[in-house]
């Protein structure tokens, strides 16, 4: 594992208790960063589709650290595989709330104090679904549609601040969010990737962790694809 420079630095990872978050938040520490993890399975237990629990964890975060340097918006679900004609709406609200109403929020109440500092880097994690749309996940596919359009939007708002926002667009990883999809669904992510596997979790923390660093200086409401070839523009 190559090291980055995040000696100092400060960072809050959501979601980061497993998976691709957890590979996240390792490659941070290996760097250097203290890393704070909002997570409803971690030691704080942050539910980041709740603006209340946000600001509260936002403010703790603040009273350790000083300031937040790095934010990783990376707390998803993959919900349900039906036919948008058959989704729930309740499944359609939850997925929303945790996929894409967690990044605005974390981003409204963080993104200021960076702002105020001069620097910070935001992270979003959006999926190639949110690209090309994949059939029987309507609500994932527009939730990470979404978070490309919040990251787009946020990044040129900040453009001039110091404070650079992101977002990656991995293919599937196997990881525990493959337990919310069906084989069929899991069968159809592979054989849309060309290179026939399915991405790495350390594959995509080398690439968040680069655009959360310091050497991430002219990118900003940018698309970062990570698709083993699925999506190429």
């Amino acid at each position: 594992m190559n090291q980055l420079d995040f000696k100092g630095r400060t960072a809050v990872v959501t979601g980061g208790m497993q998976g691709i978050g957890a590979a996240i938040v390792k490659r941070l520490e290996a760097s250097g960063a203290r890393v704070r993890v909002w997570d409803l399975d971690g030691p704080e237990k942050v539910d980041v589709s709740d603006p209340t629990s946000v600001q509260r964890a936002t403010e703790t975060a603040l009273l350790a650290f000083g300031r937040v340097d790095v934010l990783v918006n990376n707390a998803g679900i993959a919900g349900m595989n039906r036919p948008t004609v058959d989704y729930p709406v309740e499944e359609w609200s939850k997925v929303l709330a945790v996929n894409l109403t967690s990044q605005f929020l974390t981003c409204r109440a963080i993104a200021p104090f960076m702002v105020k500092a001069g620097y910070g880097r935001i992270v979003n994690i959006a999926s190639v679904a949110g690209k090309e749309g994949n059939p029987n996940a309507v609500a994932y596919s527009a939730s990470k549609a979404g978070v490309i359009s919040l990251t787009k939007s946020l990044g040129k708002e900040l453009a001039q601040s110091g404070v650079l926002v992101n977002c990656v667009t991995p293919a599937a990883a196997r990881t525990a969010i493959f337990d919310q999809m069906t084989e069929q669904h899991i069968a159809y992510m592979l054989s849309k990737i060309p290179m026939n596997r399915f991405v790495q979790v350390d594959e995509i923390a080398a690439l968040v962790c680069w655009l959360a660093s310091s050497d991430c200086s002219f990118s900003t409401g940018a698309v970062f694809d990570i698709s083993g070839g699925r999506a190429t523009y």
